[in-house]
């Protein structure tokens, strides 16, 4: 009977117990470090990227166009899974929350498309797929720490009258 309700997402109290994909994955992602969260989500981000940049090349587009919009498809995809999985609330409003993530991203992914510029341009313009991860790569630092510590830090509660 108890397990019957717990499958249900019910005790015998009629307290909600976290029962959906989301909760568990949430639970799931809570037991590891937040230092293994981020370069999986940056794992499945760059298997996005790579993924969006080869559908969008096989049509024809320019190696740094489809790069591009591929980077762009993929910020997007990792925001919300960090903004979910890796970095705890912040505290602040999901729309300041998106600037900061924008501002530190824009930073992170101007290296990575710089660094994948120049290698689709040159060395890799036979293998883009490679100067994806090499782009990456440059741009993780930049985009872990970023995201530590101005992205998604906790929002410091505002300084009161002056003690003396």
């Amino acid at each position: 009977m108890i397990a019957g309700k717990l499958a249900g997402g019910s005790t015998e109290a009629g307290a909600s117990v976290a029962t959906s994909p989301w909760s568990r994955s949430r639970a799931l992602a809570q037991r590891l470090q937040r230092p293994l969260r981020f370069p999986i989500i940056g794992g499945l981000g760059l298997a996005a990227d790579i993924v969006i940049f080869t559908v969008i090349a096989m049509h024809g587009v320019h190696s740094l166009l489809a790069g591009f919009l591929a980077l762009a498809g993929a910020t997007v995809l990792t925001w919300r899974v960090n903004r979910a999985f890796t970095f705890e609330r912040s505290g602040r409003r999901q729309r300041e929350g998106a600037w900061r993530y924008a501002a530190v991203t824009a930073a992170a992914q101007s290296t990575s498309y710089a660094v994948f510029a120049v290698l689709v341009s040159t060395a890799l313009a036979a293998l883009p797929q490679a100067a994806i991860v090499v782009g990456a790569a440059a741009g993780a630092l930049i985009s872990y720490n970023g995201h530590r510590l101005f992205a998604f830090a906790p929002l410091q509660p505002s300084v009161g009258v002056r003690r003396s």
